[in-house]
């Protein structure tokens, strides 16, 4: 297994605590892991985004130019990263937020309209996690269980509150693309 992916968005919506919360559960969980972010001019409000490859192997590159699965939460990422997606990979979108549409049948596209999922659940800045919970529930590259974990490493202890909730979200990304339902 070898899962290589792209998570892009406005500094802000946590696109770098969803890669950082792959890498961790793919610590934890004995796997080849790397985590490269990037930033644009500005943290909060600019473009940010990261690379994540996890691997049941040692991770040879933590750059990524054809992931197997692009997660973008914002219109400029779709246009940045939807063209590199590899044939056969997934293109996750936050359609809450993306008003552009792939023309490509080469993909799998999942749109969540992430952010009104969240601002229904009561805070809308978990549309993150919403999104990262459907991710892994779709490719299984972590266990939520991991994911969980991981959220007591990369929030500041005085968050930690936030588990239970964060916990709900990714649950409703997983419940919105389960396929055993």
């Amino acid at each position: 297994m070898l899962e290589e992916i792209i998570i892009a968005g406005f500094g802000g919506q946590g696109v770098m605590s969803m890669g950082q919360l792959i890498a961790y559960a793919g610590m934890l969980e004995g796997k080849g892991v790397s985590w490269l972010p990037s930033y644009g001019p500005e943290q909060r409000g600019g473009t940010a985004n990261c690379a994540v490859v996890i691997s049941d192997e040692q991770v040879g590159s933590p750059l990524v130019t054809r992931p197997s699965t692009a997660i973008v939460l914002n219109n400029p990422s779709f246009d940045k990263f939807e063209p590199l997606v590899r044939p056969g990979g997934l293109l996750m979108i936050n359609s809450s937020l993306v008003t552009k549409i792939s023309g490509r049948s080469d993909i799998e596209m999942i749109e969540l309209s992430a952010t009104d999922m969240a601002a229904d659940l009561g805070n809308s800045r978990v549309a993150n996690m919403i999104l990262l919970g459907a991710f892994i529930e779709l490719t299984k590259v972590v266990t939520s269980d991991s994911i969980i974990e991981s959220l007591k490493k990369v929030l500041s202890e005085e968050k930690h509150h936030l588990i239970e909730f964060n916990k709900q979200a990714l649950a409703k990304g997983a419940s919105m693309v389960s396929r055993s339902a």
